[in-house]
């Protein structure tokens, strides 16, 4: 299965699992040294792998199909973020909320530390598919893989596709937990040491011995 094929099922996948709906949203890969993104207007059911659109990361792009109004962001974090190989932006539902509140994810469960620190934040507000939009995703990035966006939703990179697909899943049952903690009283959150044990527990955590 070649990349555009790859982008295509993770645009399903995520909308499957009501991470997005309609033509929200949007997904790209590193492809060189520019990207390969999913196009714009279009409801992933009527998508096909050619429609994919490959972009430097200056906005540079040839071909019959437009690239997601969201390029700009997807090619902010490639430039800041040499670690990142996939990019996925979605609005779900969770994760809309919260950022609607303009809050950030705090530490209520350990594994809000998988993204890099002892929160998830919330970027400042900047209209959907301007360059301040993604000037703001970038400095909510910092020293994180994942971030809510203000009254939009979330962003999140990682060093695949896969690994980007999974992350966003994640935040989103993260979110949806949180709120209803929320809902219920008032979450005792992870601080000082145990955060500090937390990530450094990250640090190694899940990752195969090599063969031998």
């Amino acid at each position: 299965m070649d990349i555009a094929e790859r982008i295509l099922d993770a645009m399903l996948s995520i909308e499957e699992k009501g991470l997005n709906c309609g033509t929200s949203g949007n997904i790209s890969t590193r492809l060189g040294e520019g990207m390969l993104i999913t196009p714009t207007g279009i409801p992933p059911a009527r998508l096909g792998p050619e429609m994919m659109v490959e972009m430097s990361l200056d906005g540079g792009w040839q071909g019959q199909f437009e690239p997601s109004s969201e390029w700009a962001m997807h090619a902010a974090i490639y430039r800041a973020f040499p670690q990142a190989g996939a990019v996925v932006h979605a609005h779900p539902d969770a994760c809309v909320a919260l950022s609607c509140m303009r809050e950030p994810l705090p530490a209520f469960h350990y594994m809000v530390a998988s993204f890099g620190g002892d929160s998830v934040p919330c970027s400042r507000y900047a209209l959907f598919g301007t360059p301040q939009l993604a000037d703001v995703a970038v400095e909510a990035l910092d020293g994180r893989t994942a971030c809510l966006l203000a009254n939009h939703g979330m962003i999140c990179h990682a060093a695949n596709l896969d690994k980007a697909v999974a992350a966003a899943l994640k935040l989103e049952t993260l979110a949806r937990q949180y709120l209803l903690v929320r809902s219920a009283g008032h979450p005792v959150l992870l601080e000082g040491r145990e955060i500090v044990s937390v990530l450094d527990r990250y640090k190694g955590y899940g990752q195969q011995r090599p063969n031998i």
